[in-house]
């Protein structure tokens, strides 16, 4: 009976990958889910995201953090396949079609597809990756500073900083410095 039942619906819980305008994908996500809710789909149709990772910039000598798009243009539905929730997707403003060998045959994300994306929209809050080390020569690219070169002296991973000793007026000067305005000479 329990396999009558998933063959009736269309087969097992995947995830599928879905095509919209660039731009639109905050917007497609939140209309599938009011679809989802007012067609009584949550059987058929488990979750909508846009895949989204948190980066961190420099901007004026401030470190501030931003949520890019991994894949714009997509939204990643958990969906079990049948005519019914295709059509809800399917017809959703913006959605221009499932991605699959033509649109009437989505192709389901492998679970390494999805392990990977899940894995790389990570935590929120994005933990700082210093890739340097006490006595390591860098340029500094970026701030008042910029094109000096100098050597590191201290590395602060929690913050994200480096002290960089630099020679000024031919003295060498600790100046500290965000560990994204540098890079190995």
């Amino acid at each position: 009976m329990k396999q009558l039942h998933n063959e009736e619906h269309g087969g097992e819980r995947k995830w599928y990958a879905v095509h919209t305008y660039s731009g639109y994908e905050d917007a497609v996500a939140r209309y599938l889910k009011q679809r989802v809710e007012s067609l009584l789909m949550g059987d058929k149709i488990f979750d909508v995201v846009v895949p989204k990772e948190v980066k961190i910039k420099v901007k004026n000598g401030k470190r501030t953090t931003q949520e890019e798009k991994i894949y714009p243009g997509y939204v990643l539905v958990d969906m079990v396949m049948n005519h019914d929730s295709w059509s809800v997707v399917r017809n959703t403003p913006r959605v221009t079609g499932f991605v699959g060998a033509d649109s009437t045959t989505p192709t389901p994300l492998s679970t390494e597809e999805i392990k990977e994306l899940m894995e790389r929209m990570g935590p929120k809050d994005p933990k700082f990756n210093v890739d340097f080390k006490k006595d390591d020569l860098v340029k500094i690219i970026d701030g008042p500073f910029k094109e000096y070169e100098g050597k590191v002296s201290e590395v602060d991973d929690e913050r994200g900083k480096l002290k960089v000793l630099v020679s000024i007026f031919n003295r060498d000067t600790v100046v500290e410095i965000d560990s994204l305005q540098v890079k190995k000479v």
